[in-house]
């Protein structure tokens, strides 16, 4: 593989595909969470934003994220994938259509992350135990109930498709249920789902059977996974490979390669500082608003930002693998996409800068220099938990004092 990217001609603007899908160009909105559904179905507010996306130039956006049960929703404020939402949700996809691009959807199960209130019962995930970070007891799942699961994914992947969507991600990174029966930081079963890594990866068999067969030869799968958990005792690298191998010999059509555990390394996955005060303040339980407020520094550590952050890692998958690979990870300007993609990457998803720029990819058409406006200060990650996602660039007169403050703050301690 030739390294000197800076050497090569830029194929940003090429076709390409993924499985039986063909994408304009090389660029995908990543499943960045929008917050935008009211009991738990597509908003104005959804449909707005993704065919702002679809318009800016975007090859496919992606919606996120879909629960394929009530129980695996960590937000009220989520889209759980059911027959009742199909209708608006083709509205949504005709948009998309459009405006010239495809239209995909992440569906997953968020397992131990979640509420009584909000999934309708205990959580579940691969082990019973308990979770600090939401925080809550969790129910280890019986094997029934592991079937009957793997089964829902199937039927959201039927549901996408008569939403009109040409693609689905599954989510089995980030501490999701998939990864949590995965990773040994959350799996301590002492059955045929547990122990060793090919033990672990058995639920994730089954939902792939599942979804590959609901998708049959006219739906696009990609796959997000974990390259390593981000932590000592969780996923490394050489375990990473081997279940890349696994959806890749599954059938996958492509993956996405991330990292992090959303309950225990959040910041791995997203990188920069998380702005506690943003954080709390639009938190509506008093509890855990002031114990957010004392202890978030200790349980969500910043790890440096810089563009990019995940590629060092992506290339060893890149040499494993002949599948089609995503890159996403600190994406903010056109220099290191075209970079990104020159190392043997067909895709790059992007999040944050779309957020701060809906049209950024047709900018990029026009500036081979250019770089959005995103300073990841992660105020939109902060906002996302509790509202809607939003920039505090597109906030300008609308945001407390003490927001403002702490913005202002994580810029002279890491200036963009």
């Amino acid at each position: 593989m030739n390294t000197d990217s800076s050497s090569q001609p830029s194929i940003l603007f090429t076709p390409a595909s993924i499985g039986p899908v063909t994408l304009r160009n090389r660029t995908i909105r990543s499943a960045a969470f929008e917050g935008m559904c009211d009991h738990n179905a597509p908003t104005q507010k959804l449909y707005d934003y993704h065919r702002s996306v679809a318009a800016g130039g975007i090859g496919m956006t992606t919606l996120a994220y879909a629960s394929v049960t009530r129980n695996g929703l960590s937000f009220k404020h989520q889209l759980w994938m059911r027959p009742e939402i199909v209708k608006p949700l083709r509205r949504i996809t005709d948009a998309i259509h459009a405006e010239g691009a495809k239209a995909s959807i992440q569906l997953g199960h968020c397992g131990n992350m979640s509420h009584r209130s909000t999934a309708g019962q205990i959580p579940i995930s691969a082990s019973t135990g308990f979770n600090l970070y939401s925080p809550t007891f969790v129910r280890g799942m019986h094997k029934d109930e592991i079937e009957a699961m793997a089964r829902s994914f199937g039927d959201a992947v039927n549901n996408a498709r008569d939403a009109g969507f040409d693609a689905v991600e599954i989510h089995a990174g980030h501490g999701y249920l998939i990864s949590q029966f995965l990773s040994p930081y959350t799996n301590h079963r002492h059955d045929e789902y547990g122990g060793s890594l090919d033990n672990r990866m058995r639920f994730m068999r089954m939902c792939m059977e599942q979804v590959m067969k609901a998708a049959g030869n006219d739906m696009a799968v990609i796959v997000k996974t974990n390259m390593r958990d981000g932590f000592k005792g969780g996923i490394e690298i050489d375990e990473g490979i081997v279940i890349a191998r696994e959806l890749e010999q599954l059938g996958a059509h492509a993956l996405v390669l991330s990292g992090g555990f959303v309950s225990k390394a959040p910041m791995y996955v997203m990188r920069g500082e998380m702005p506690i005060t943003t954080l709390t303040y639009y938190m509506k339980t008093w509890w855990l608003k002031y114990g957010v407020k004392l202890a978030g520094r200790f349980m969500i550590p910043t790890v440096p930002f810089r563009e990019a952050y995940f590629l060092d890692d992506a290339l060893k998958f890149r040499e494993a693998l002949k599948l089609p690979l995503i890159y996403v990870g600190g994406l903010v300007s056109r220099p290191t996409i075209d970079k990104v993609l020159n190392h043997g990457f067909e895709f790059v998803q992007m999040g944050r800068a779309l957020i701060n720029e809906p049209d950024f990819v047709n900018r990029m058409k026009n500036e081979d220099e250019v770089r959005c406006g995103c300073d990841h200060t992660n105020y939109c990650i902060a906002r996302m938990y509790s509202i809607e996602m939003a920039c505090h660039k597109h906030l300008e007169g609308q945001l407390p004092p003490c927001i403002v403050k702490e913005i202002e703050k994580i810029h002279r301690h890491d200036p963009q």
